[in-house]
């Protein structure tokens, strides 16, 4: 492997500000603020606005399309399923 061609690959702490939420982790981000760990050592840290802890699809708060509504508005709007599966003609419109 050739030296000096790869960035410095070192343990570095991401803290999310807005669940304030922190995990230690390898990176080759850097920082020069600093916080104190667990273990008692001093490691970079790199604030982040958004990570697992508080994206909404991970907590449970996403939002979901409403795709049966749509296809109901769909059927209602253009003559649904039930007249025989067969489309109606005039550019799709009812008359």
């Amino acid at each position: 492997m050739q030296q000096d061609k790869h960035p410095d690959y070192h343990p570095v702490v991401f803290r999310d500000r807005a669940a304030g939420y922190a995990f230690l982790t390898r990176s080759t981000a850097t920082s020069d603020r600093t916080i104190e760990w667990d273990d008692g050592r001093s490691y970079p840290v790199v604030d982040v606005e958004i990570s697992s802890e508080s994206h909404p699809f991970y907590t449970g708060q996403a939002r979901t399309v409403d795709t049966e509504g749509r296809v109901a508005r769909f059927e209602r709007r253009y003559g649904g399923g039930d007249q025989g599966g067969g489309t109606q003609s005039g550019g799709g419109r009812p008359a």
